[in-house]
């Protein structure tokens, strides 16, 4: 029986797959219902216990590629783009420590003198824990000369940044407090079960495609160089347009248009004494919103590269339904805020997009990276660290002086918990801060096609390959400095 990762993600992607060619032949809605006896025939389990768990597994997450939530058991529908599929989640250990075979039940007993609540006791082989008296304070491991009592914390909970994840402890289901989520998607990927996935808009995309509607896409800066070092943009372009799209437009060129307004607010901020932090992370945002509602006030105005490039595009076309694609699961929060208008209508991640390529049966092919919608600065923006060297070249290209200028580049939740906490305290002594909730940048992206360092040297190959055009140069090309960039 599999029950590796890449079985998970087999399964994941066969039922986007299915979807897809569903949606694209129009018969979504009448025949969903057959496709968890298509992908699950016969009696014989592949992967669970038995076939009816699996074909509830395939039928949550159906529920979930039409942008629903995979358990519709009665209970008021969540708001959260990220979602437990209850028939997944199997019975984790919840959080509590348990002795392991490394335990020599040693004459010292530090675990047992350690505890201060008489739960540890001595069986005949080792030490054991009673569950019903352990007040989880890790005493007991932290005493233990062998390392024998292991904290068996669930994956998913472990990888939460900001607590949102318990347990029913009568069931044993992962609970997610949608007060608390903040939307970063690192929780899907870490679940050993594949329990808990994201809604997706495939259904709606190809919906809006077959009817005939301008829908444009938009690709992220992160994904030049995931497909390889001849996989360009005009790769890109070519494949979305036999998908159906009207076109295909470099959300690189957002960056640029970010970069730019960023940088007069940072102007303005410095010479005010105010701190800034950057807004194109929509996990970061969702972070101080959530656990440091005090800085509220300090993040940017600024809309994200992804809302500028839509903002762009339907100025240009009014009826324009624009699709974001990328590595990112929090864009699809961002867009359920509709205090920001002109933002994508829709936001497909990367295995989303080539599930729709599968069902057409349509692949990258190879073509000359002569096609360039944005500056390299806008490029990097999916890099960490990227952002603020974006926006200190567009300060200097208007002639701001930025050598005084403290800066803190985070990238990864712990980074940016630490830099929030320190300014909260008045103790980060910086002018602006640049929040990556993703480690690497947006390149490290929950979704992304492949990780950083199996792709770095493709994308390097690739950007180098563009022209040195500056922030403002590229802005004036595309006649993109017209476009309102503030919230």
């Amino acid at each position: 029986m599999l029950t590796n990762d890449a079985t998970i993600l087999k399964i994941k992607h066969e039922v986007l797959y299915e979807v897809a060619k569903l949606a694209y032949s129009g018969e979504f809605d009448d025949k969903k219902e057959d496709l968890p006896y298509k992908m699950i025939p016969g009696l014989k389990p592949k992967f669970r216990c038995c076939v009816y768990k699996e074909r509830e597994i395939v039928r949550q997450r159906v529920r979930l590629a039409e942008g629903l939530c995979p358990n519709d058991n009665g209970q008021q529908e969540s708001d959260n783009v990220i979602q437990v599929i209850e028939s997944a989640c199997a019975d984790c250990p919840l959080s509590h420590y348990i002795v392991t075979d490394n335990c020599r039940k040693c004459m010292a007993r530090a675990c047992q003198q350690s505890c201060k609540f008489g739960a540890i006791s001595m069986g005949r082989d080792r030490a054991y824990i009673d569950p019903d008296k352990c007040k989880e304070c890790g005493m007991c491991a932290r005493n233990c000369p062998y390392n024998a009592i292991a904290d068996l914390i669930r994956p998913c909970k472990k990888a939460c940044p900001v607590g949102a994840i318990t347990m029913d402890e009568e069931t044993g289901i992962c609970l997610i407090d949608d007060s608390k989520c903040i939307r970063c998607g690192k929780c899907i990927h870490r679940c050993p079960f594949g329990a808990i996935g994201s809604k997706t808009a495939i259904v709606d995309v190809i919906k809006s495609i077959i009817s005939g509607k301008q829908v444009f896409a938009m690709f992220a800066p992160a994904m030049e160089g995931q497909f390889g070092a001849d996989i360009t943009m005009a790769s890109i372009r070519t494949a979305c347009k036999k998908l159906g799209f009207t076109d295909m437009y470099e959300v690189g060129l957002g960056a640029d248009m970010t970069a730019a307004s960023e940088a007069a607010e940072w102007a303005e901020a410095y010479d005010e004494g105010r701190k800034k932090t950057t807004s194109c992370c929509p996990a970061f945002v969702n972070m101080i919103k959530k656990c440091y509602p005090e800085l509220i006030e300090c993040i940017s105005d600024t809309v994200s590269p992804m809302c500028g490039i839509s903002r762009m595009i339907k100025k240009k076309y009014p009826d324009a339904i624009t699709v974001f694609v990328g590595p990112c699961i929090a864009k699809k929060d961002e867009i359920k805020d509709k205090s920001i208008e002109g933002n994508a209508d829709y936001v497909l991640t990367i295995g989303e997009f080539r599930a729709m390529m599968r069902a057409k049966e349509i692949v990258f092919e190879p073509e000359e990276n002569t096609a360039q919608q944005s500056s390299v600065y806008g490029k990097r923006f999916g890099n960490g660290g990227g952002v603020t060297a974006a926006v200190l070249k567009s300060m200097e290209e208007s002639g701001v002086d930025t050598s005084d200028f403290k800066i803190e580049k985070c990238a990864g939740a712990d980074e940016c918990k630490k830099a929030l906490l320190l300014m909260k305290a008045g103790k980060l002594d910086v002018d602006f801060i640049e929040g990556m909730m993703c480690e690497g940048g947006c390149v490290g992206g929950p979704s992304r096609h492949k990780a950083e360092q199996f792709f770095k040297k493709d994308r390097d190959k690739l950007i180098q390959e563009a022209d040195e055009r500056g922030v403002h140069e590229n802005l004036d090309k595309f006649d993109a400095s017209k476009v309102g960039m503030h919230k």
